[in-house]
């Protein structure tokens, strides 16, 4: 369907940074357990990323957050991956669901990890 006069349009895509690297969806599980690997006892890097049409005019922007995981046991990434959580997620995890058990600290915005930064999207519909 495409966006109309007056139409509001809003898309957001969130992205995992670590060390440089982007850790997008897994393709497979053992994709994921590599990538909790990774994350496992580190800080890393969250940025979401959101446009908003309205009226013809584009705006977008981004928001950072960074998370810490405490480290994580080869049963830890096990029992989550097969869950099946992690297979659609960027970096491998859901911040809103079983993964929250491994943050032990959070500097930005839940909503940002969450995948949609509310106090962005405000600006961007002021």
């Amino acid at each position: 369907m495409a966006a109309v006069e007056g139409d509001l349009v809003l898309g957001a895509d969130t992205i995992v940074v670590l060390d440089g690297a982007v850790l997008g969806k897994p393709g497979v599980p053992a994709d994921a357990a590599a990538m909790l690997r990774r994350l496992s006892g580190r800080t890393h890097e969250v940025v979401t990323g959101v446009a908003v049409r309205r009226d013809g005019r584009l705006r977008g922007g981004h928001a950072r957050a960074a998370v810490t995981f405490r480290p994580l046991t080869d049963e830890d990434i096990a029992a989550y991956v097969a869950g099946g959580e992690p297979m659609d997620k960027a970096g491998a995890y859901a911040y809103q669901g079983g993964a929250a058990a491994f943050v032990v600290a959070l500097e930005g915005d839940a909503d940002t990890v969450i995948g949609l930064p509310m106090r962005l999207v405000r600006t961007l519909l002021d």
